[in-house]
């Protein structure tokens, strides 16, 4: 990773990693501690640790491996562990591959973006900046996986803490529209409204999921899509964290970094 001008501390972004092993947790700590840009914080390899560090760091973005030590997908229950402890806290997901199943399961364990270990350091950094400035780090293949896993036909659930319904039967028929990548327009047109109607139900719907963007529908959809499969099948699930609110914006570009 190329040494980039150091940034005054206060600019720098916080950046916790916690890598597969504790030597390769050393070694991605050093590797990004050489990058001007980012504060890493001390290395941890124990959930309480990290979460420990998490909080006392206050960490902007978390480097989580999916696969940690013996456990094959102990990164996943982590970074859901770190979205209900530090909700302002961006979680990228490090997997060995960019298969359907991981992907899948790593945005529904609250990340924020994924990372290949193919890719390149140089990627590395700019996936941290990417999803600490608040956009999604994912490429155009990964993002297809999590428009497809939302074509499945499980009924959508939109439910507070308490159980109550969050969003109402045209909302959710606003949101499959999202979850398809239809245009305001041509939600408009599939649901016979007007397009300014389609931007009023934008604003609600990102107001009461607490998003911003139409890509983090999506993810908070996919998340309480996986949670109504669960539940159809009585198997218990774990409780999905909502995204931080955020300005909400309704007519400009998803904001997603793609990879091609």
């Amino acid at each position: 990773m190329a040494q980039l001008t150091s940034f005054p501390q206060q600019d720098r972004i916080r950046v916790l990693a916690a890598d597969n092993t504790s030597m390769n947790t050393q070694l991605l700590v050093e590797t990004l501690g050489r990058d001007g840009q980012f504060n890493v914080a001390s290395p941890a390899s124990k959930e309480a640790e990290i979460l420990a560090v998490l909080k006392r760091e206050r960490s902007h973005v978390a480097l989580i491996s999916a696969r940690q030590g013996a456990d094959s997908r102990g990164g996943f229950g982590l970074s859901r562990e770190i979205c209900s402890a530090s909700p302002s806290t961006r979680v990228i997901m490090l997997l060995d591959s960019s298969e359907r199943a991981p992907v899948i399961e790593a945005f529904r364990a609250g990340a924020r973006g994924v990372f290949c270990r193919t890719e390149s350091l140089k990627s590395l950094a700019k996936s941290i900046r990417c999803v600490h400035e608040g956009q999604i780090w994912a490429n155009s293949t990964e993002l297809q996986f999590l428009l497809e896993s939302m074509a499945e036909p499980v009924p959508m659930k939109f439910l507070s803490a308490s159980g109550d319904a969050l969003l109402s039967a045209r909302e959710i028929d606003v949101v499959r529209c999202v979850a398809e990548g239809l245009s305001n327009r041509e939600i408009a047109q599939r649901l016979n409204l007007r397009e300014h109607t389609v931007k009023n139900y934008l604003f609600r719907i990102f107001d009461k999921l607490g998003v911003s963007s139409r890509v983090e529908v999506v993810l908070y959809a996919l998340g309480n899509h996986a949670a109504a499969a669960k539940s159809d099948d009585a198997i218990p699930s774990k409780k999905e964290t909502t995204p931080a609110a955020l300005p909400a914006r309704i007519d400009l570009p998803v904001r997603v970094m793609r990879r091609n």
